[in-house]
């Protein structure tokens, strides 16, 4: 870093302007110091459009034309989860330092490259786990750690979307945005790899590492010959596993796009030896409830308001600067995708599975 007291400007490009993407500009606009300097997307159209609505000075059909162009320090790679494992690599070996959306790879084989990749550069990487910005979850991390509810025995989580049997967010019949999601062919893993993995870090994160997962995937009929256009739609709609911890507690999380009336609800309890604790996005991402102490022999909840926290990009800009390397890095995401990895494999065989 500069010894002068002007911080130097961190200068970003922007991999894949779809949807998401738009959350990425506007969030690292928002962070002092940040430039958005280019933008990279396969679609001219799409690309132009990104780059006009955030200000962005350069555009680019490639990742080997940005890098040929060289201006710029870090990346945020929002492209569709099968060009993750590829580009972030390409980007670590250039030097620069990466915030890659979820999942981080499409198995644990290629997160595995991710992560040796961005040990031999050196530089700051981090994942997306988007739900690691809610104040509420890191506020409960931080009470597990400190042993107020005591010898962890049972986690229960859950992620409910409802967007497949109503329009809650469009029609995904007729948007290529949605889609993509159903097919695996088109690089999905279906709900567990979209979804799944940020109920996966949601239930982990706090309640520690899973020692055995037990799951069951299902994809339903969703249309005629199951087909929308160019889109087979075999990807998994519904993912429900049975956990066993590498504490000795029992789980059960699960997730789907079925469920009419929860738009994008996240849902977490874990129960100890001393009380319990939940969050539910649908009442609050900013506080918790807790049962414990005094409380615990009445059966009393109280609310519990979290300390705010710095959002993923916040501080992936911050690790840049520092040069101190935060969480979720990429041996998280790699982390997160053993266990995603685990829940296909005991769905082939039908049977628990060591992760």
């Amino acid at each position: 870093m500069s010894s002068s007291k002007k911080t130097p400007v961190i200068r970003l490009a922007i991999i894949g302007t779809g949807g998401m993407a738009n959350s990425h500009a506007k969030c690292f606009k928002e962070i002092p110091g940040c430039k958005l300097a280019a933008a990279v997307d396969v679609s001219r159209e799409r690309l132009e459009k990104f780059a006009a609505d955030h200000g962005v000075p350069a555009i680019f059909n490639s990742v080997d034309e940005l890098l040929a162009w060289n201006e710029f320090d870090a990346v945020s790679i929002v492209t569709p989860d099968a060009f993750h494992a590829a580009q972030s690599i390409q980007c670590l070996k250039a030097g620069k330092h990466v915030l890659c959306e979820k999942p981080l790879a499409l198995n644990h084989a290629d997160a595995k490259k991710m992560v040796a990749a961005a040990k031999k550069a050196g530089v700051i990487n981090m994942v997306n786990l988007s739900y690691r910005n809610w104040s509420a979850i890191q506020a409960v991390a931080t009470v597990i750690a400190s042993g107020k509810l005591g010898e962890i025995r049972h986690v229960e989580a859950n992620y409910l979307q409802s967007w497949l049997p109503s329009k809650i967010w469009g029609d995904w019949r007729t948007k290529s945005a949605w889609l993509w999601r159903l097919s695996t062919k088109h690089g999905s893993r279906g709900v567990l790899g979209d979804i799944g993995v940020h109920i996966v870090d949601f239930a982990t994160f706090p309640a520690g590492p899973i020692k055995t997962v037990y799951c069951k995937l299902k994809t339903f009929d969703k249309a005629p010959g199951n087909r929308v256009g160019e889109y087979v739609l075999d990807a998994n709609d519904s993912a429900v596993m049975t956990v066993e911890f590498a504490n000795g507690a029992l789980g059960t999380i699960h997730t789907t796009r079925w469920s009419g009336g929860h738009a994008n609800r996240l849902f977490l309890k874990i129960s100890g030896t001393k009380g319990s604790i939940d969050i539910d996005s649908e009442r609050s991402t900013t506080s918790y409830k807790l049962c414990a102490g005094t409380s615990l022999d009445k059966a009393e909840w109280i609310t519990v308001e979290a300390k705010p926290t710095p959002n993923n990009y916040a501080r992936f800009i911050k690790s840049i600067r520092t040069g101190k390397q935060d969480q979720p890095d990429f041996a998280r995401g790699a982390e997160v995708q053993k266990v995603l990895d685990a829940c296909i494999a005991s769905d082939t065989k039908g049977a628990p599975i060591k992760v």
